[in-house]
């Protein structure tokens, strides 16, 4: 997307790396799920209609996927910002993607309102699998709205009815 905030991107996802054990969130599903509701309800959030990231979301299988997540994780790994490692997590099942911050994240480029909503994502959902996420994003209306593989409109965000009463 032509309108990806690469400084907000690359930070957020060092922020949920850097509130997890290990400073690693466990799996691409994760990831891409928590920039999913960083985005979503940043945009729902007072009516903003601004999203942190800037990216676009498709609708995949696992759920609602951001378009450049790949290209911004290769960036920040060739930067050195970003560790992504392949690891064996249970015997005899795929391994699971591990992406561990390798610095500390830049939180002046956010803005309180940005922050509001991220702390609210690390608190509802950073506990939560990636199963789980998938489970609940596949509840709401952005992602049962769009066919498989289109893009998933940001205005669907309205249609959740999301309670932000927890949002500092």
């Amino acid at each position: 997307m032509n309108n990806l905030k690469l400084e907000k991107y690359e930070n957020v996802i060092l922020y949920l790396c850097s509130k997890l054990p290990e400073k690693a969130i466990q799996g691409k599903v994760k990831l891409a799920k928590l920039l999913y509701y960083v985005d979503f309800d940043r945009f729902e959030f007072n009516e903003s209609m601004e999203s942190v990231t800037g990216d676009g979301y498709r609708r995949l299988p696992m759920g609602p996927v951001p378009k450049s997540m790949t290209g911004v994780i290769n960036s920040m790994s060739g930067k050195g910002l970003l560790e992504v490692t392949e690891e064996a997590q249970f015997a005899g099942r795929r391994n699971t993607t591990v992406f561990r911050a390798q610095a500390s994240p830049d939180l002046s480029v956010f803005s309180p309102e940005d922050m509001a909503i991220i702390d609210r994502v690390v608190r509802k959902y950073l506990p939560l699998t990636g199963k789980q996420l998938q489970d609940l994003s596949h509840e709401e209306a952005p992602w049962l709205a769009v066919e498989h593989k289109d893009t998933i409109p940001l205005e669907l965000a309205f249609y959740r009815d999301t309670d932000f009463t927890d949002a500092a």
